[in-house]
């Protein structure tokens, strides 16, 4: 590392930005891409997508191998999570845990890979910013929890139908509170998004500092921290995962319960 630590630092928290309004790179306010988590994370999602195709396309009724095993773990481990949480009845919700957990659990493998490694390939392909981690992204992780957002307000009107009035007017503190319920029934509602996307963000990103401030010491001494923050690194990144995916199956099941 040569160069100043304000400068290292600012310089691995910049994303590979594009100006959707002029079609350049370079930050154009609002309408701006960060092209690197787009990238990394449809190439992630891509990766999981043909993984499972090839899987079910060579699937064997005998002895399976390691890779089917792996699959029909993940498979198995995720419907009875779902069977056990979801109170309702969709053929959706199942494979949306499923894709959520391991998508996250795949994006956020990458903040294991060296902090210079990536940046650096970049670099010689005259790339001068390429964050790797997408769920070290606000904008990655708003994305999700806003899509599942909307999946909770369309099960609260399609399963619940005009109960769904009822309910927002009359709990918990009964019909003549009508306005206090509602202000209690909108703001359970919209922290849901914000629970689930920054979370994962400030987790990831906080992750993802420490192993760009442990990169700043000298190579010699990087082993040791960087060693023991990889390991505890293990557990957080599966952990957020998981949380991810079942807060998400929760949520939804509650869209389908009435209160």
């Amino acid at each position: 590392m040569s160069q100043l630590p304000g400068n290292y630092i600012e310089h691995h928290l910049e994303h590979l930005q594009l100006n959707l309004n002029t079609f350049t790179m370079g930050n154009g306010g609002f309408w701006t891409l960060n092209l690197d988590t787009f990238i990394v994370g449809l190439i992630t999602a891509l990766l999981i997508g043909g993984l499972f195709r090839y899987v079910a396309v060579n699937m064997t009724v005998g002895v399976p191998g390691c890779l089917q095993n792996f699959v029909e773990a993940c498979i198995g481990f995720v419907d009875r999570t779902v069977r056990d949480t979801y109170h309702g009845k969709s053929q959706l919700i199942a494979p949306l845990a499923l894709t959520l957990f391991l998508w996250i659990f795949l994006m956020n493998t990458l903040d294991l890979l060296p902090v210079d490694f990536i940046p650096s390939l970049m670099q010689m392909m005259g790339v001068q910013h390429f964050k790797i981690v997408p769920t070290a992204d606000p904008n990655m992780t708003f994305s999700m929890s806003i899509t599942v957002f909307c999946l909770i307000l369309f099960y609260n009107f399609t399963v619940k139908g005009w109960h769904l009035g009822k309910e927002v007017l009359t709990k918990p503190f009964g019909p003549w509170l009508f306005p206090v319920n509602i202000f209690f029934r909108l703001l359970e509602e919209l922290v849901k998004p914000f629970s689930l996307a920054l979370r994962l963000f400030g987790n990831m990103f906080a992750g993802e500092l420490i192993f760009v401030l442990i990169a700043m010491l000298p190579w010699w001494s990087q082993w040791l921290p960087g060693g023991i923050w990889a390991i505890f690194h293990i557990l957080i990144i599966t952990v957020q995962a998981f949380i991810f995916m079942m807060l998400t199956i929760v949520y939804l099941s509650m869209a389908h319960d009435s209160h």
